[in-house]
């Protein structure tokens, strides 16, 4: 795994999260070494999609407050 994966799963942005998880994906496709390479790698990964997930949600509560605000906006 590349140095990326020594940072934290909760300090990294929407990109750097989903960049690491297709490398993680693409590293357990291939196959690892050893069944304790391979578990380290399914479970950064797990994180790391969760990590987009996260991301994902915040933007999408975001998205559904600016509607609203805007759909306020109209109504006065």
């Amino acid at each position: 795994m590349t140095a990326s994966n020594e940072l934290p799963v909760e300090s990294l942005s929407f990109e750097a999260a989903r960049d690491e998880l297709v490398r993680v994906v693409a590293e357990l496709e291939q196959g690892s070494p050893t069944l304790e390479h391979s578990l380290a790698l399914w479970e950064r990964g797990e994180a790391l999609a969760a990590r987009c997930e996260e991301w994902l949600l915040g933007a999408k509560r975001r998205l559904e407050a600016a509607r609203d605000a805007a759909s306020a906006g109209e109504a006065e």
